[in-house]
């Protein structure tokens, strides 16, 4: 077995399952990461733990279902703001203990309060903005402004506010990254939660440039998706010339679909916003439908994993800690974790480690067992009319755009029990540690 590998995960922000040009025909070009994708392992089934950001990231850190880890719903981008409980033991935190060194630069959005900043869940230091988006250019909080909130500056170094203004911040994200490889003592863990493409739609004009070909919603969202592409690119390079690479844990995915807001371009249309793409599922962000929650996803390790490998069995977001765990020789036992340890199937092929995976959000609760999802009270986009019980074969239908639910009572049966049933053991463990 190779040493303790080094991780970093690249984390990017409404980024649907069709960007990312390895997934399939795409205009979005992504070679750094289609280069990853084929020398590593590249997931089909892998889902964010909800459509949206916060709770998505909490699971990530946590490895457990968002409410467990105690963000049940996004964050305001008000400055008080609470986020992880004080105390959540993390991804970070627990590779800290083992004596990895742990660093975390880009959009954090998991509490705006200092007791619920980056540097309280095992970080030893960090970069970026707390709120759920800024300008890319000015780093100001403007998404408030018609509930009464001004414009707030967010950019942090360490908890102390940093002044940039002018740079590009998915740039400095890797920028950082890039000071951080020379730097580092090995082992490490290396957070990069970029906020590309998240809104407001910002992409330097030279990278804008390369898509002049396309409609213009479409060319800045290509933009802003290979801003990130080529920082991964120089991050792979400094590993490769610093001679980590080949024990380094690369990981890839999003926290949730693309965004159909209309604010995603500020012009004041109703129309919504079709930026980015699902690659054919339906729903986008804020949905329980595969379009909210699954991701383009890929992991690259050359000296433990397999190379140009393609995994169709289920993974979630929040595998991610007990995987990384069992890498670096902890065990996950020692930690409450909803995720299961998926290194028997991405290394040997072995079976998903889930018998069932669920999801809940708002109104909607959604479960797959198997090929079979339910999604009860589902949306295809925040705010709109929720459809009646949804039940889907995935892999005849990965869509979902056929309802089975009248057609196999069985099933749909079995399913909305088990979902119910996790719904209230859920609904109890939040209002205990909520009174």
């Amino acid at each position: 077995m190779p040493d303790r590998p080094n991780f970093i995960v690249f984390y990017t922000d409404d980024h649907g399952y069709g960007d990312l040009s390895c997934v399939g025909p795409t205009d979005v070009r992504t070679p750094h990461l289609d280069a990853l994708a084929a020398t590593g392992v590249r997931f089909t089934n892998w889902y964010s733990n909800c459509p949206v950001c916060s709770p998505s990231r909490a699971s990530l850190l946590t490895g457990q279902y968002p409410a467990r880890a105690g963000v049940r719903s996004i964050l305001s981008g008000k400055r008080d703001t609470e986020g992880l409980p004080a105390g959540k033991p993390t991804l970070a935190s627990a590779l800290r203990q083992h004596g990895y060194q742990t660093a975390m630069f880009g959009k954090w959005h998991l509490g705006l309060t200092e007791a619920a900043r980056p540097h309280h869940f095992g970080f030893d230091e960090w970069f970026g903005f707390l709120a759920g988006c800024i300008d890319y250019y000015s780093h100001l909080f403007v998404y408030e402004m018609a509930r009464g909130v001004n414009p707030i500056h967010d950019l942090w170094e360490n908890g102390k506010e940093f002044w940039a203004n002018g740079r590009y911040m998915t740039e400095m994200i890797t920028e950082r990254a890039l000071d951080f490889l020379d730097r580092a003592d090995q082992p490490f863990f290396l957070y990069l939660p970029y906020n590309a493409p998240h809104y407001p739609m910002h992409a330097p004009e030279e990278v804008v440039a390369r898509f002049d070909h396309l409609p213009w919603d479409r060319q800045i969202m290509a933009a802003m998706i290979a801003c990130v592409d080529d920082g991964v690119g120089e991050i792979v390079g400094k590993l490769e010339s610093l001679g980590l690479r080949n024990n380094t844990c690369l990981f890839f995915s999003s926290d949730n679909g693309p965004s159909r807001e209309s604010r995603n371009w500020l012009d004041g249309t109703p129309d919504h916003y079709y930026g980015g793409t699902t690659g054919g599922l339906r729903g986008h962000k804020g949905s329980l439908f595969e379009g909210g929650i699954r991701e383009p996803a890929l992991i690259n390790w050359p000296a433990g994993l397999p190379q140009g490998v393609v995994r169709d069995q289920m993974g979630a977001m929040m595998d991610l800690m007990p995987t990384f765990l069992t890498m670096a020789g902890v065990d996950p036992a020692d930690y409450d974790l909803d995720g299961r340890d998926a290194l028997p199937m991405i290394a040997d092929g072995a079976p998903t480690p889930h018998e069932r995976l669920f999801w809940e959000y708002g109104k909607q609760t959604a479960v797959r067992q198997g090929d079979h999802k339910l999604v009860l009270n589902g949306v295809e986009a925040e705010a709109a009319e929720p459809y009646p019980p949804h039940l889907a074969d995935l892999a005849e239908d990965f869509s979902e755009q056929r309802n089975l639910y009248d057609e196999q009572p069985a099933i749909a049966r079995e399913l909305e029990q088990a979902a119910t049933a996790w719904c209230a053991d859920l609904e109890a463990q939040w209002q205990q540690a909520h009174p």
